[in-house]
């Protein structure tokens, strides 16, 4: 599982940086990989509004949050957001990361397309304020949750700190060790035991990703998924994601990747070949079965959906299999 952290305090020790780092370590001691940004430190273009990302569900500003957190966001399980208050909000440079996933926004309303890994995603927050007003946090709190919702999360709650202002006062608060081990713990529980599936072809451009688009979206609470190449391509088959997205399923931000990275993180239970004579390492007790599917590639759309509709009738068949 993948616990994305988005740190949106200019303060390099600061008391967010306390608090998120915290958050990670203790993630990374039960069982996650964890990946912090810190967005203050990033080339992040504000939303110019362009009408692009509501009309075709991309955004045209090519920057880090394109190439870098636009992705992160579809692999992560867990995205936690951490920021001290700003005028009863997060910071500028955070705000500009949440303003331009209105992208998502799009996808999931505007062209209907629902992302494979939205059943199981879940979300928090983190924030520390220098005043002990009772609304300041209700501004953040609101923002962040139609953040949520817009790229598929769950809002699972918050850790909120008031009267927080000098530089070690998080770090010397008296419960903040067992909140957040208490919020880690909770958060990650439903990720735990899962089986782990590979499903692993040449290329990682179009039968392994509809086999783990389909996994995902249907068994996404049993089963963890990940998928890889032995000679990973430059980018997914374009009519592969036409055609999931006739079942509604958004196949958008997904790249190939060799079938060493996709293990290199979670040891997978099974392994699922494709039938194309792909070079699979030896993973010790994992359980290997090759489906031997046709490959759709530089064949007519026609074939692609049948290749599709053939993978998900495979998919059904081994979720009632294995789990």
């Amino acid at each position: 599982m993948l616990v994305l952290g988005l740190q949106g305090s200019p303060r390099k020790k600061g008391n967010t940086n306390y608090l998120i780092s915290t958050f990670m370590d203790a993630a990374e001691k039960s069982g996650a990989r964890t990946i912090s940004v810190d967005v203050t430190q990033k080339d992040i273009i504000p939303c110019k509004e362009y009408t692009v990302c509501e009309k075709k569900g991309f955004c045209p500003i090519d920057d880090y949050v394109k190439e870098e957190i636009y992705p992160l966001l579809r692999q992560a399980d867990v995205v936690v957001v951490a920021s001290p208050i700003f005028f009863y909000n997060m910071s500028a440079q955070l705000k500009a990361v949440v303003d331009r996933c209105q992208m998502f926004w799009a996808r999931k309303y505007r062209l209907k397309l629902r992302d494979p890994g939205a059943n199981m995603r879940r979300g928090f927050l983190l924030s520390v304020g220098a005043t002990k007003g009772k609304n300041l946090f209700e501004g953040l709190q609101l923002t962040t949750q139609y953040f949520y919702d817009a790229i598929d999360a769950k809002f699972e709650g918050s850790l909120t700190y008031r009267g927080i202002e000098g530089p070690k006062d998080m770090a010397a608060h008296p419960s903040v060790i067992d909140d957040i081990h208490k919020a880690v713990g909770s958060i990650l529980e439903p990720f735990q035991g899962r089986k782990k599936v590979l499903f692993a072809c040449r290329e990682n451009a179009c039968r392994s990703q509809m086999a783990s688009a389909f996994a995902q979206s249907l068994a996404g609470d049993r089963l963890e998924v990940i998928n890889g190449g032995s000679e990973p391509g430059d980018e997914v088959n374009p009519d592969m994601v036409k055609v999931m997205h006739e079942k509604g399923i958004d196949m958008a931000f997904r790249s190939p990747q060799s079938i060493d990275e996709a293990i290199s993180h979670v040891k997978p239970d099974y392994i699922i070949t494709m039938g194309c004579r792909e070079q699979c390492p030896h993973v010790p007790d994992a359980h290997k079965r090759d489906w031997n599917l046709a490959d759709p590639a530089d064949k007519p759309i026609e074939f692609m959906r049948e290749v599709r509709d053939d993978i998900e009738r495979r998919v059904t068949e081994l979720i009632k299999d294995i789990t």
